[in-house]
């Protein structure tokens, strides 16, 4: 029987003021795996009523007493890895390695949250004035709209409330509509039972037809003060533009067309294992997937044919069976999407090294791609891919392949293979991305770093000092404390 589950509203589970529910899909059998409830704009003026409402006594709770909190979520996230491992086969198709990561990674961001409350966050400030202090101090914003996406649900959906709720505010949540329980009411329930009061964090589901209404409402609302937001460009866009409108910052993590460059001292096999990982960990569906892959000529034989080997052995299908690498993707459209690229491609003079582009299976199924002598008028040369699929350019230079690199309008990561570590320094520094990874892949994630793009990967900082000032603004406060301050008039 699929699961049934409400909006969390005040620390209550609750329908929607409609009524209805919407059903969530497994991308595998195609059947639901769930029913949630369909918010609507009333469902979210109540969220923000109870986040508004929580936001005091929260705010004012002390940094000892919010750690305990964080710090038992963490290990509660850990505990119950298989019902998340369930939920990310369920909901999203995800491999079980791909499950277990996305725990390991939230349960770890939420003790990084926990070590954020008792940073120092303040600092005295040089002042003129005779008797003063003038301190400068970091406070929570109030009301935070949190935006997650799917595809890596665990983490995603614990990276958008963890800091904002560590350093006092509270969170209205809205969890994408293909994976609402795993990105948003599974991370809530984690919370709650480590002892989050009500109305700190609050979760509303909608149906997907409502979807620009409900963000809109969210947004819109004058006591959410900033909005935080993963997914794609085109409606971090959007997200942006009405985060302007109504003088809200906004957190904008969104896509890329990141580059993995094996330069000419690079490990052959290696670099193998990192491009296979890169591009077809989750099925490619994962905004650090290397969509472009750039080899030096003097590689380029040894590691074509070693990696269309080892790409075309990668096993595909089910995502409960544990010997699965890849499975599928979350839904017939981005099936359709990723094959019409390919055939576009092939159509035009690319050549397939491994994978055909074709859909199977359950209408959701494309095992992994690799093409060559890709050009600039076919589609997939500069759109994200964002599934099974990634492109080889061979290089002769270094310097040709860090303009090559260069040359998107995305920002997000980057990663450069090289036995000298000298070199791929240097080539990180002329990188235009907002993460780099030398001797490694693209895909990488830590709560401890500052996590984000440049450019159309977006703006703003997950994680580490710039996530926390990120989601708390500046007061500055002074205090006379010796005497009294002399007035001219």
């Amino acid at each position: 029987m699929p699961l049934t589950r409400g909006l969390l509203i005040d620390g209550r589970e609750v329908p929607a003021s409609s009524g209805r529910t919407t059903a969530d899909t497994d991308p595998w059998t195609g059947r639901p795996y769930a029913h949630v409830a369909a918010g609507t704009p009333q469902d979210v003026t109540r969220a923000v009523d109870a986040a508004a409402a929580a936001f005091p006594a929260w705010a004012a709770t002390p940094p000892g007493r919010r750690r305990e909190i964080f710090l038992r979520a963490a290990e509660i996230m850990a505990g119950r890895a298989d019902e998340a491992a369930e939920l990310i086969a369920g909901e999203v198709g995800g491999v079980r390695p791909w499950a277990a990561f996305n725990v390991r990674l939230a349960a770890d961001m939420l003790r990084e949250a926990a070590a954020a409350i008792t940073r120092p966050t303040g600092r005295l400030l040089a002042t003129d004035a005779p008797g003063a202090y003038s301190t400068q101090v970091r406070v929570p914003v109030g009301v935070v709209a949190a935006l997650a996406p799917w595809n890596a649900p665990a983490i995603l959906g614990t990276r958008a409330v963890a800091l904002p709720l560590a350093v006092g505010n509270t969170v209205v949540l809205k969890p994408s509509e293909d994976a609402p329980i795993a990105c948003g009411l599974f991370v809530a329930d984690v919370l709650h039972e480590a002892g989050l009061p009500p109305g700190v964090l609050n979760v509303v589901t909608n149906d997907r037809a409502d979807a620009a209404e409900v963000v809109s409402a969210l947004i819109a609302d004058p006591r959410v003060r900033t909005v935080n937001f993963t997914g794609s460009t085109e409606v971090g866009r959007a997200i942006g533009v009405q985060a302007a409108r109504h003088l809200k910052p906004a957190v904008l993590e969104l896509g890329g067309k990141n580059p993995l460059l094996v330069l000419a001292d690079a490990d052959v096999e290696y670099a193998v294992d990192a491009a296979t990982f890169g591009s077809f960990m989750n099925a490619g569906q994962i905004c650090m997937s290397a969509d472009r892959i750039f080899v030096h000529r003097d590689l380029a034989e040894e590691f074509l044919g070693r990696f269309a080997a080892r790409v075309d052995a990668l096993p595909c299908g089910d995502p409960a069976d544990p010997a699965t690498a890849v499975g599928p993707l979350i839904n017939t459209r981005s099936a359709e999407r990723i094959h019409a690229l390919v055939r576009d491609a092939v159509g035009a003079g690319a050549r397939l090294l491994a994978g055909s582009g074709e859909i199977e299976g359950p209408g959701t199924l494309i095992r992994p791609v690799v093409l060559t002598d890709v050009t600039e008028e076919m589609e997939i040369h500069s759109a994200e891919i964002f599934g099974p699929a990634t492109v080889v350019r061979v290089f002769d230079s270094t310097d040709e392949a860090v303009e090559l690199a260069n040359d998107t309008p995305y920002g997000l990561t980057a990663g450069v293979l090289t036995e000298n570590l000298a070199t791929g320094l240097d080539v990180a520094r002329r990188l235009n991305t907002g993460i780099v990874h030398v001797n490694d892949q693209t895909v990488g994630d830590e709560p401890t770093a500052p996590f984000g793009g440049v450019k159309d990967s977006g703006y703003g900082r997950f994680g580490g000092q710039a996530g926390v000032e990120a989601f708390t603004t500046t007061r500055w406060i002074t205090l006379q404390a010796h005497g009294h301050a002399h007035y001219p008039i």
